[in-house]
């Protein structure tokens, strides 16, 4: 894992029904489209490190997942794609590029089926749609394990089987970059001390789990945009099959393996996932979409 930028100081957006912790980088072009970087489960904004001065020509904004990170808790139902547009509009964004790893790759997609007009291309890593499907034995196993440590009340116990998906299925723990491992666990681990909440004996209470957006797949077919879908050649195989059918189902799509890595390819091999994102960056020049206005963004609070 390449060395990363000074992470910058978060901002905070209040808003009635919560809290958003983001990063906001500004561009040097005017004209280019913001770019939106969406973290996975359980980790933050600080998994973009790699990515924050690498694209220093157009505004990056990074924000931290509802329960993740310096954003708040949920206290009612919510989705996670409604959030991100909370975000937009009250930034005055209409249309951004959108890149997401694992969950946020899932709600970069719910983005573009939700909002088309508010997506100009779109980057996953690690997952397809939202509604992705497990069957791999290993991935079952993971997730009964993941649920049965939550249950139990052990915190490193949690972090223990959300590291078993930054190695994947075909390698050790002790086969990854400790700086990734130890990244990884020091988020996880800062999840849980912002975020877990214990009932009055003691026990874990399962967070407000957000509502899923549904029928994504029969719905893939029209995006009209340019969808490039990475899989880390050591990831786990249904992740790996659900962004090779992303890429096969959507128009414009394209799936790009890279071999040598796993759940997080922007931190494992930083060089060939921001050579991607600037591809994908690229092409989008060469045919821009359609522009809509963008109002002045207000002054939120920091």
């Amino acid at each position: 894992m390449n060395a990363a930028m000074t992470h910058p100081a978060p901002i905070h957006l209040d808003l009635p029904d919560q809290r958003i912790s983001y990063l906001d980088l500004p561009g040097t072009d005017p004209d280019a489209l913001p770019l939106l970087l969406l973290h996975g489960g359980a980790v933050d904004s600080r998994m973009w490190g790699p990515q924050l001065g690498a694209f220093p020509e157009r505004r990056v904004l990074v924000p931290d997942a509802r329960g993740h990170g310096g954003s708040s808790d949920a206290e009612a139902p919510y989705r996670l794609v409604d959030d991100v547009v909370a975000l937009l509009d009250a930034l005055g964004i209409e249309t951004v590029v959108a890149a997401g790893i694992s969950m946020g790759g899932s709600t970069a997609g719910d983005l573009a089926l939700e909002h088309p007009e508010r997506v100009a291309g779109m980057l996953v890593g690690g997952t397809g749609t939202s509604e992705i499907e497990f069957t791999d034995p290993w991935a079952l196993q993971a997730f009964a394990d993941w649920r049965a440590a939550e249950s139990g009340g052990s915190a490193q116990a949690w972090i223990d089987v959300l590291q078993r998906f930054t190695a994947g299925p075909h390698r050790t723990l002790d086969q990854v970059d400790p700086a990734l491992r130890d990244l990884i666990q020091e988020m996880a681990r800062s999840t849980l001390d912002k975020h877990l909440r214990l009932d009055e004996n003691g026990v874990p209470v399962p967070p407000h789990p957000p509502t899923p957006v549904t029928g994504t797949w029969e719905r893939v077919g029209d995006l009209r945009i340019p969808v490039l879908a990475l899989g880390g050649a050591l990831d786990g195989d249904d992740h790996r099959r659900s962004g090779r059918r992303l890429a096969e189902t959507a128009p414009r799509g394209r799936y790009v393996e890279l071999d040598g890595v796993g759940h997080y390819p922007n931190l494992e091999d930083p060089a060939a996932f921001n050579a991607a994102v600037r591809e994908l960056l690229d092409a989008l020049r060469a045919s821009p979409p359609r522009r809509s206005g963008r109002a002045a963004p207000p002054a939120p609070a920091r």
